[in-house]
């Protein structure tokens, strides 16, 4: 059997196969499908500084390999979070992480804060996807000055490893990695989905209440690929990658595109434990290859 152990900056992970926030709810919905402390990584839902009710319903929509969601970031907040639900996930025996989102680089830092206080969670991962409110509604990842200015403000009150979930509805993702490289990002990930459209002809409007929402799934790991291989070779710190992820083949092309680990996002909801087949299909191939670690193949593809 391969060593199949990773490291993000100080986070220890038992393999590099995680979970994308959003697609595997706090862990415990999962816990009947799939031995949990096999994960490497568990990032759940999104969670801001207050609470928020998400977008009205139609949120979701299937398309060819692939879906959209509009949901809209929908949680009770980081109050609800430390005193209900980290109480349930602070021992599951593998790295509970939290996605922190937020409408301004304050609230952003406020909500970093409290979670930094939990002794359980090693690490956050930002999602600079979201509206800047002082900005006119422009997301904070899709210009260099925004993308900092989150990290900068999280990096003065959060203590352990920062990772950075990056937009790919950019001109150039790799100048986003380097400038949150530059304000103190312990990792990236990436990418966070494609903003798309589906249409109803017969009622001729959107099959989403909001029009647009975020696109997901098979469809879109080939432009994942290109963007992780992109950053991978642009920034000295580790990238996680994500964007369609659904067996071991392609978990493997990631990792040779030069991710130190990835995410595990819609297929979820198709395969509960496809989490644990991927991993042991990694595991399989390298032992199959004569690999003894899975750091041998890590950005393989120069």
């Amino acid at each position: 059997m391969a060593d199949l152990s990773v490291k993000i900056k100080d986070l220890e992970l038992k393999n590099p196969v995680m979970t994308a926030s959003g697609t595997f709810g706090y862990g415990l919905e999962f816990a009947d499908f799939v031995p949990l402390e096999e994960i490497g990584g568990i990032i759940v839902k999104g969670t801001t500084l207050e609470p928020r009710e998400g977008n009205d319903y139609p949120r979701m929509a299937e398309t060819p390999q692939g879906m959209l969601n509009c949901v809209g970031l929908q949680n009770k907040g980081v109050e609800y979070f430390c005193s209900h639900i980290y109480p349930q996930i602070k021992d599951i025996d593998t790295n509970m992480i939290v996605n922190v989102s937020g409408h301004s680089p304050e609230s952003y830092a406020e909500c970093a804060a409290r979670i930094n206080e939990l002794d359980k969670i090693p690490a956050i991962e930002l999602n600079i996807s979201c509206p800047n409110v002082k900005d006119g509604g422009m997301a904070f990842g899709v210009t260099c000055e925004g993308a900092a200015s989150v990290v900068k403000a999280v990096r003065k009150v959060y203590k352990k490893t920062l990772i950075v979930k990056l937009s790919p509805n950019v001109t150039s993702i790799a100048d986003i990695a380097r400038a949150v490289e530059a304000e103190g990002a312990d990792s990236v990930s990436l990418i966070n989905t494609l903003m798309g459209m589906a249409v109803d002809i017969e009622k001729r409007q959107p099959l989403l209440s909001i029009r647009t929402g975020g696109l997901s799934g098979p469809c879109v790991k080939p432009i994942a690929l290109r963007m992780v291989w992109d950053v991978a070779h642009a920034v000295n710190i580790p990238v996680v990658g994500l964007g369609g992820i659904s067996s071991a083949k392609d978990a493997i092309e990631f990792l040779m595109c030069g991710a130190t680990a990835i995410e595990i996002g819609t297929a979820n909801f198709i395969d509960p434990a496809v989490t644990k087949k991927v991993k042991d299909g990694i595991n399989e191939w390298l032992d199959a290859h004569g690999c003894k670690s899975v750091t041998e193949i890590i950005g393989a593809i120069k």
